[in-house]
Order: C-alpha cells, then sequence, then structure tokens
C-alpha cells in the first residue's frame, strides 16, 4: 500500500474520486476499506442494541390485562425516582418527630415516647397496606373508597400520574405514619401503651384514610367539589390542599386535642391562671435538633407531593417557599414569645419554624416566596396564641401538637385564599399546567377560593374532632387509655416498659411545676435518701 504524501493543499472533488479510484485497484486499500467499514457497521449495531436494552429497561410501556395499551400504563422512571427519594426524607421525620417528642417529655416517659413512635409506624404501614391505602386513593364514592385492598388488583402505575403504583404507596404511607404520630405528642405521660395502640388503629385505618379521601380520593366530595353535579357546584373551584396542611396536619392535630381533652392533664400539672406552669422538658437539645431534621424531612413532604421531577419551575418553588415560610414563623415566634417572658425562648422558635412548614404545606406550589414569607410570619404568631388558649382552658398539650398542627393548618389552608398568586395551576408528569391559575383574595381573585378553603377545612375539622372524641371516649372506657395514678407517678418507662431510657443517671423531679407537694413527686422519697445520706457522710458518721 503505496503512501500518499501530504500536500499542504486540499484536493477537488474529481481528485478525491480519482484517488479513491487508484486506491481500490490496490489490494492492500481494499482489504483496509473492507476494515473500516465494517467496523463502522458493527459500532452502529451496538450503539442501536444499547438504545434497545435502555429503552426496554427504563422507558417500556407497561401492559394491562386487556391488550390495550393506554397513557396510565406507562411508567416515568424519572418521576417515580423522584417519588421515592421524596418517601425516604418524609419518612426520615419519623426521627425528627420520636426526638422532638422525647426532648419535650419528662425524663422518666422518655423510653414510652421512643416506644410508641416506634410501634406506631410499624402499625400503620400494615393498615395502610391492608385498608387505609384503599380507604383513602382508591375509587369508590364522595366519602370513601372501595378498591384495592391489601393492594391487590392494583395498577402498575397510579392515575395519570406515571409514577409506578407501589412507590406513590410508600410514599403515602410516610404521610400516613406522619399524621398518627402527630396524634400521640399531645398525649405523652399519662398514655396507657395498649390504648395507644387501640387509638392509632383507628387513626391509620379509619379516621385519616376514609376522611383524607374527601380532599385527596380520586373523587372525593371536596376534591370535587364546584363542578356540575358535584358539591356546590355554584362554587365554581374545588378544596386544594397541595401537601396535607388539612389531610395530614390538621386532622392529625384535632385527633391530638380530642385525645388531650379525654386524657386530661398530667398528675400534678397546673396550669397559669391556678398558679401554675408548664412542666420543664427534660432535653431541649435532642428537641432542637429533632426540629431542625423535620424541616429537613419537609423537603420532601413538600415538593415530593408534586409527583413529577419534569415540574422544575414548580419543585423549586415549592422548596424556596417552604423554607421561607419556616424561618419567617421562627423569628415571630421567637419575637412574640419574648413579650411574654422577657426571654428567648428554644421551645417557642422551635415549634415557630414547625409552625411555619405546617402552614405553608397546603398552599406551597400556588403562592410566591413573598407571600410565603407574610404566611408564615402570621403562623408564628398563631402558634403562639394557640399554646396561651390551651394553658388558659387547662389541656394539657406537652410539645404543642394542638397549636403547632392543628390551628396553624387550619391557618395554612385558609391561607391560599388570601396568598395565591394567580401565576400556577396544576403540576403534572411532564410540565406544570397553568391554563387555571388560582388566585386569592390579595391576588384580585376574588372570595371564591377563600371560601372554597374555609369550607373544606372546616368539614374536615370538625368531622376529625368528632369522630375522634367518640373514639377517644370508647377507647377510655376499656380502661386502658390513661395508665393508673400510681404508674404514672412511678413513671412510664419502668411501669409500662421496665427500663429507664437513663439507667446510669437518677432521674429526679426537678422538672415538675411549681408548687407541687413533694409527696407527689416520683422521687421524693430518693431524694429524702440522698439527703439524709449526705448529712452522715458530712458528720463523719
Amino acid at each position: 500500500m503505496k503512501p500518499i504524501a501530504c500536500r499542504g493543499e486540499s484536493l477537488s472533488l474529481s481528485q478525491k474520486i480519482s484517488r479513491l479510484g487508484e486506491r481500490l485497484r490496490e489490494p492492500a486499500w481494499r482489504k483496509y476499506g473492507a476494515t473500516l467499514l465494517g467496523g463502522k457497521i458493527a459500532g452502529v449495531a451496538v450503539t442501536l442494541a444499547i438504545m434497545s436494552v435502555v429503552t426496554t429497561l427504563f422507558f417500556a410501556k407497561v401492559f394491562a390485562a386487556d391488550s390495550t395499551v393506554k397513557a396510565a400504563d406507562v411508567v416515568n422512571p424519572v418521576n417515580t425516582a423522584w417519588t421515592l427519594v421524596a418517601a425516604f426524607l418524609v419518612f426520615g421525620m419519623q426521627v425528627g418527630f420520636t426526638m422532638l417528642e422525647a426532648g419535650f417529655c419528662r425524663s422518666r416517659e422518655t423510653v414510652n415516647v421512643l416506644m410508641e413512635c416506634i410501634v406506631d409506624t410499624c402499625l400503620c404501614g400494615i393498615l395502610f397496606y391492608a385498608i387505609g391505602f384503599a380507604f383513602m386513593f382508591s375509587h369508590g364514592n364522595g366519602f370513601i373508597g372501595y378498591h384495592w385492598f391489601f393492594l391487590q388488583g392494583a395498577p402498575d402505575t397510579y392515575e395519570t400520574t406515571g409514577v409506578a403504583f407501589l412507590a406513590v404507596w410508600i410514599f403515602q404511607f410516610a404521610f400516613a405514619d406522619t399524621c398518627s404520630t402527630i396524634t400521640s405528642g399531645a398525649m405523652i405521660g399519662r398514655t396507657g401503651f395498649v390504648g395507644d395502640l387501640l387509638y392509632s388503629i383507628c387513626v391509620s385505618g379509619f379516621i385519616y384514610p376514609i376522611i383524607g379521601h374527601w380532599a385527596w380520593g380520586p373523587d372525593g366530595f371536596l376534591a370535587t367539589m364546584g363542578s356540575t353535579g358535584f358539591f356546590l357546584p355554584n362554587l365554581g373551584t374545588g378544596f386544594h390542599d397541595f401537601a396535607g396542611s388539612t389531610v395530614v396536619h390538621t386532622i392529625g392535630g384535632f385527633v391530638a386535642l380530642a385525645g388531650a381533652i379525654v386524657l386530661g392533664p398530667r398528675l400534678g400539672r397546673k396550669f397559669k391562671r391556678d398558679g401554675g406552669g408548664p412542666m420543664l422538658p427534660h432535653d431541649l437539645t435532642i428537641a432542637a435538633s429533632g426540629g431542625l431534621l423535620l424541616w429537613f424531612g419537609w423537603y420532601g413532604f413538600n415538593p415530593g407531593s408534586t409527583l413529577s421531577a419534569m415540574d422544575f419551575v414548580g419543585i423549586g418553588r415549592v422548596a424556596t417557599n417552604t423554607t421561607l415560610a419556616a424561618c419567617a414563623a421562627g423569628l415571630t415566634a421567637m419575637m412574640y414569645a419574648y413579650t411574654l417572658s422577657k426571654k428567648w425562648d428554644v421551645g417557642f422558635t422551635v415549634n415557630g419554624f414547625l409552625a411555619g412548614l405546617v402552614a405553608i404545606t397546603c398552599p406551597c406550589y400556588w403562592v410566591s416566596p413573598t407571600g410565603a414569607i407574610l404566611l408564615g410570619g402570621v403562623a408564628g404568631v398563631v402558634v403562639c396564641l394557640g399554646v396561651e388558649l390551651l394553658e388558659w382552658l387547662r389541656i394539657d398539650d406537652p410539645i404543642g401538637a394542638v397549636p403547632v398542627h392543628g390551628l396553624c393548618g387550619i391557618w395554612g389552608t385558609w391561607s391560599l385564599g388570601f396568598f395565591a398568586c394567580g401565576k400556577y395551576g396544576a403540576t403534572g408528569p411532564v410540565a406544570p399546567d397553568n391554563s387555571a391559575p388560582l388566585a386569592g383574595l390579595f391576588y384580585g381573585g376574588g372570595w371564591t377560593l377563600l371560601k372554597a378553603q374555609i369550607i373544606g377545612s372546616t368539614i374536615i375539622t370538625v368531622a376529625t374532632f368528632a369522630v375522634s372524641l367518640l373514639v377517644m371516649y370508647l377507647v377510655n372506657l376499656t380502661g386502658t387509655l390513661r395508665v393508673s395514678e400510681e404508674g404514672e407517678l412511678y413513671g412510664l418507662d419502668l411501669h409500662e416498659h421496665g427500663i429507664s431510657a437513663y439507667p446510669e443517671y437518677v432521674i429526679s423531679s426537678i422538672g415538675a411545676p411549681a408548687g407541687m407537694p413533694k409527696e407527689q413527686t416520683v422521687h421524693g422519697e430518693a431524694r429524702e435518701t440522698v439527703s439524709k445520706f449526705s448529712t452522715l457522710s458530712a458528720s463523719g458518721d
């Protein structure tokens, strides 16, 4: 094969054709050309094979029982992965809830809090698999779903989301678990473990999923409200709750309120109007850390509710609004609490930013960053007022579950009717649909959206509270809801679980409220023994 010398100038087309002819007459060049052509053909074949495999694995169409392929049968791998990541973040909030409740409770009931949070999660998972998801998210009527029990007969994707069905299940299970855990927060320190199991079955298996179906079910009467042929057709719009200010937090908060009322306050709890004050938390380090973990988990709670990683602008806006509302609420709660005690209170500040997170959960998709700051700032004041209200009503809520989740859940739901900025409509599996944006009162939308939000919030709040009171009274009749006086004074950890959270240390009753008689404290006798021993040691006896 003769080499071709480089001449430093380009060849014309006729010269190139002539050169090609000369080369093809030489055996060595023909062999080289055949090798080159074969390599290119093999490369193209390998590339096509790889594309075929990738398409089959990640973008394949999933066929239903019949041979007809529908749009809803196509699994979107990106959105499914996004939903799973969000589900894991939301589930991680259980660590935050556990730490928050454990930090705000007394040391002698810490193990009880840990055990209740863990077992509530396990119980919720089984119930949501068996009946909860079916009641809440399957097709049925305006009040309850009645398909997919035990996840049987379910499609491969959920509705038109393109998200794999079981990915949606795990995401919604994490939400249901959050609601159940909220409930226990107002009831710590005096609830029997068997009683906790009984009411948790009712909350996770029936109250949350059935009432939640009204707003989030595919045919719930609040979700379809305002449409022709449905509930309140003349209203013109349905009830909106993007990530659960009402469905998760208000339901959880008002179940907690019902439980706190039926249980009554902890022994020795004297309220301000009676000359006492709140029982002191035993570990604010754990409580504050738990609150921050909840904030982190909220980035799955709110942005994940798009069920779509393809709504790039939407998930960024939701995450930003979530952050700003929490920041504003933490600051306003801190400042309002300072006017009450002239101290910079960490407990109020933690509950403040949690209140902002709860409030923004409903409107996070439809408001602007400025609106998020404003509604979050209001939530920080609402939670402080709520704590004072419960104190005046003599309702014992050790961690502030009712003000944070119940009251601020209501405010967040209503706030959409004020702050929806009129730019955003609905998220979607591929891109957002802003053809019918929501506009609140402050953005020229009038009263329509606000009325829908108030109606939906009120219906769910009243129904939840009424049913929960009935459930709590029925559980109380079994004698398992509240531990005995002896068991409560001894401490739930030792009485119910046989171990202290801090076995190496003497657990003192310094957390008892001022004015509590010494003989009513758990360790009064132990403190007297230590005092006598110290006196004898000092005297040399």
